[in-house]
C-alpha cells in the first residue's frame, strides 16, 4: 500500500536555473560505481537503512510537473520509486515538490535539512544531475546511480524542415520552446539573438511545445530529449535530433539520485537495486512505459 504525504508543498514552475546549470557543466558520470568503498562511521545510532526498515517506508522526493517522469502521481520515476522501495522490503511514501531556482536549494530542502515550510527532507531525491561541480558544491549529500542521460533536442515537421544542419532555417519558421529552460536559454541566445522574433517562449515545457507542433502552430519544438521523445517518438511526420548549436552540451548530462552523505548504507542498497533492475530489464520496461528508449548510462 502506498503512503501519500500529508503536507504537500505548493506548486510552481519547475526546471529553471538548476537545469541550466546541469546542462552547462554537463559532466554526467556514466558509472554505477560512484560510491566506492565509503562506509558509514561506527556508531551506536541506527543507520539510515535501519531506520527506514524499522518505520516501514521509504520517502522519495519527486519533482512536480516533470513529464514523463512525474505528473500528478504518475510517471517513470513514480514506478522507479515504487520498485526501489520494494527492493528494500518497505512501502513507498512519495514527497512531490516544486523545483527551486537553484539545485543547491533543492538538495538542501529535500535531502539534508528540510524546507522552511515544514516538509522534507526525503530519504532519497530522484532526478538529480550527476555532475561533479554540483557534488563539490554540496558536500552534505551523496549523488550517485545515474539512470538516464538527458539532452537538449529539437523536433521538427519534416514537410516544412526536411533538413536542419544548423539553426539558420529556423529564421523562416516559428519554434516553440519554454523560455525558462535550458533550451530557451540556448535558442534565445543563438546567433546573437537572431531567432528571437520567431520563438514562442510562453510555453510550460517541451511537452507543451510538442503539442503546438502537432497542432501546426509551429514548425519546430525545442525541449529535453525525454519531453520530445515521449510525446512525438514514433510519429513519422516528425524528426527529433540534437539541437544544432555548439553551445548545447554535446553529450548531455546524466540524472540519478541523492541522499544525505552519512546515509552510505542506503545509497549502496539503492545503487545495488538499480543495478539489478538494469540487468534484469526492469528499468528498460519502466522507461518503455513512458515511451522512452532506455540505454545504460
Amino acid at each position: 500500500m502506498d503512503h501519500s504525504q500529508s503536507q504537500r508543498p505548493p506548486r510552481s514552475t519547475p526546471r529553471r536555473t538548476w537545469l541550466r546549470q546541469a546542462g552547462q557543466t554537463a559532466l554526467g558520470l556514466g558509472s554505477f560505481a560512484l560510491l566506492g568503498s565509503v562506509h558509514a562511521a561506527d556508531s551506536d545510532e541506527p543507520s539510515a537503512l535501519e531506520r527506514i526498515r524499522t518505520r516501514g517506508h521509504l520517502t522519495v522526493g519527486l519533482y512536480n510537473d516533470l513529464p514523463p517522469f512525474h505528473l500528478q502521481g504518475r510517471g517513470i520515476e513514480v514506478e522507479m520509486a515504487r520498485a526501489l522501495a520494494r527492493s528494500l522490503g518497505v512501502a513507498l511514501k512519495m514527497l512531490p515538490f516544486p523545483a527551486d531556482d537553484n539545485m543547491n536549494d533543492d538538495l538542501r530542502n529535500m535531502v539534508w535539512r528540510g524546507h522552511y515550510l515544514g516538509y522534507g527532507p526525503a530519504d532519497v531525491l530522484l532526478h538529480v544531475p550527476v555532475d561533479r561541480p554540483l557534488m563539490q558544491a554540496n558536500p552534505r549529500v551523496e549523488i550517485f546511480g545515474p539512470y538516464w542521460r538527458e539532452r537538449v533536442m529539437i523536433a521538427r515537421n519534416l514537410e516544412l524542415l526536411p533538413e536542419l544542419d544548423s539553426l539558420e532555417p529556423l529564421r523562416r519558421h516559428r519554434t516553440a520552446v519554454a523560455g525558462l529552460s535550458l533550451g530557451g536559454w540556448l535558442m534565445l541566445g543563438a546567433d546573437g539573438g537572431a531567432l528571437r522574433e520567431q520563438l514562442i517562449t510562453k510555453v510550460g515545457n517541451g511537452v507543451e511545445a510538442c503539442e503546438m507542433l502537432r497542432r501546426g502552430e509551429v514548425a519546430a519544438a525545442c525541449g529535453l530529449r525525454s519531453e520530445l521523445e515521449s510525446t512525438l517518438g514514433g510519429d513519422a511526420r516528425y524528426a527529433i535530433t540534437r539541437l544544432p548549436t555548439p553551445r548545447a552540451p554535446r553529450d548531455g548530462w546524466a540524472v540519478g539520485m541523492a541522499v544525505k552523505r552519512e546515509a552510505q548504507d542506503l545509497a549502496q542498497a539503492l545503487q545495488a537495486a538499480l543495478e539489478q533492475m538494469s540487468q534484469s530489464g526492469e528499468v528498460r520496461q519502466l522507461f518503455a512505459q513512458g515511451r522512452l528508449d532506455w540505454q545504460r548510462v
